[in-house]
């Protein structure tokens, strides 16, 4: 029996390269770890022609972007096997979307991307931002390393979360611990502990409960490694790890040893081999309210391929709130782009006058355009209507050359001038026109509300 799993062993092992032993050691693996079934189990379910070929599709999908996405990732301290967890949550699908509501290339869940700082309104979903999705994970991985001094343990923490992974080394080493002292299997400490553990999760008591548990034990001089934590205990509901997660390190190491296969190496793949890090992608300040298209068309891109790379930004157009907002385009068009930067036209809108049966929802559906980006864009507070009431209107991207406008307005301010007649007074003026004191008063430079008859002012 010993004899059938040492040569087998063996005989897997021998089909590995150096590079493969050190994917293991960049995540803090024993090269041993190459032997483990469950391993060559995964590994071998990749291998098949489907899989392959999906792989293959995936990296030429992604070839663009990802010397990117490894740039990031070195900058920032993160092994280079990363980039293939990258490939395991998401497949390199920038606007990937779990059944758990997880989105983008690094699958982060609302919370966790607010927690890292990416946003997330009306204009932008930073979750699809290839570039700022992947600062925000790197800092969260380096998080998790900095907490539990292993890079396979970030990485399994950032599938199951933290407190799955600490439950998991604190149970692991009170396991460890009686098997190497039987005497104290039922001693009161231990007891103590595995009620704490089992409260914890039964939703019994906090979470604090269990860290102080894992507070004390990790100070023991047993250290489960990831052989302890991805075995599969008899007659146990929950495992150390979900399964799902067990998989999960395994398919990262799986993904990163295909690199170096065969199939790979042909020549119709051989240029994957090369994918290392280089400048393809440039990120650049672009002013709020233009529409994507407009940037396109001075870059020299199709509009499609330009919103392949920004499929964070919402509506397709750069949020109008921001005086600048960064958008990610090739390296190659970055020189046409500083070139043409002033010239980009502006948004167009659409004028809508309101009559009679108009609602704000029914303009909305009707121009395709938000509720919330309308009233954003006309400064309103509410969503009621006035008779002959105007509204401006971005036209978003699927209805430009599609609807006919009465009015079509670029998107430079319109600017009037008024004389102040008698019975005016800074707040009539500003009711009639639309505009708020506030911002009456700064365009004026004014200082107080007082009026003067003959007073000329500017109406932006």
């Amino acid at each position: 029996m010993i004899f059938s799993i040492y040569s087998h062993a063996s005989l897997i092992g021998s089909n590995f390269s150096q590079r493969d032993i050190q994917i293991l050691e960049d995540l803090d693996i024993k090269s041993s770890f190459i032997t483990d079934y469950k391993l060559q189990e995964v590994y071998g379910q990749y291998q098949s022609r489907r899989d392959s070929h999906k792989y293959v599709e995936n990296l030429n999908e992604a070839s663009l972007f990802v010397p990117r996405v490894k740039d990031i990732l070195r900058q920032e301290g993160i092994p280079a096997v990363f980039i293939y967890m990258a490939m395991a949550e998401s497949n390199f699908t920038i606007d990937a979307k779990s059944s758990a509501k997880a989105t983008g290339l690094w699958q982060f869940m609302s919370r966790t991307a607010t927690r890292y700082g990416l946003r997330n309104d009306m204009y932008v979903d930073e979750r699809m931002d290839l570039v700022k999705s992947t600062f925000s994970a790197a800092k969260y991985l380096n998080a998790l390393h900095k907490r539990f001094g292993k890079w396979y343990l970030a990485a399994i923490s950032y599938n199951c979360g933290e407190g799955r992974v600490i439950e998991a080394i604190t149970r692991a080493t009170l396991d460890l611990y009686v098997e190497k002292h039987p005497e104290e299997k039922n001693s009161k400490k231990i007891q103590d502990f595995r009620k704490i553990i089992k409260a914890y999760q039964d939703r019994k008591v906090p979470f604090f409960k269990l860290g102080k548990v894992y507070k004390t034990v990790s100070k023991w001089d047993i250290k489960p490694d990831i052989v302890d934590l991805l075995t599969v205990q008899k007659n146990m509901d929950r495992q150390y790890l979900p399964k799902e997660s067990r998989r999960y390190i395994r398919k990262i190491i799986s993904l990163a040893m295909m690199n170096s296969q065969n199939f790979i190496k042909h020549n119709e793949n051989s240029h994957l081999l090369n994918i290392g890090i280089s400048q393809t992608i440039a990120t650049v300040p672009v002013k709020g309210g233009l529409h994507l298209k407009n940037v396109a068309n001075s870059i020299g891109m199709t509009y499609n391929d330009l919103l392949k790379l920004n499929k964070h930004i919402k509506q397709s157009i750069i949020p109008p709130t921001d005086k600048y907002y960064t958008i990610n385009i090739p390296y190659s068009r970055l020189t046409r782009f500083n070139e043409n930067r002033n010239d980009i036209k502006d948004t167009k809108f659409a004028i809508h006058i309101v009559k009679s049966g108009d609602t704000l929802s029914g303009i909305s559906r009707k121009y395709k355009v938000p509720t919330k980006l309308i009233k954003d864009y006309n400064n309103f507070k509410s969503s009621r209507l006035s008779i002959k009431q105007k509204i401006v209107l971005p036209i978003p991207s699927d209805m430009v050359g599609k609807i006919k406008f009465a009015d079509v307005k670029s998107s430079k301010k319109r600017v009037k001038k008024y004389t102040v007649r008698s019975g005016d007074s800074l707040y009539s003026i500003a009711r009639k026109h639309k505009i708020g004191v506030k911002k009456l008063m700064k365009d004026n430079k004014m200082k107080n509300t007082l009026l003067k008859i003959g007073d000329r002012l500017v109406l932006r």
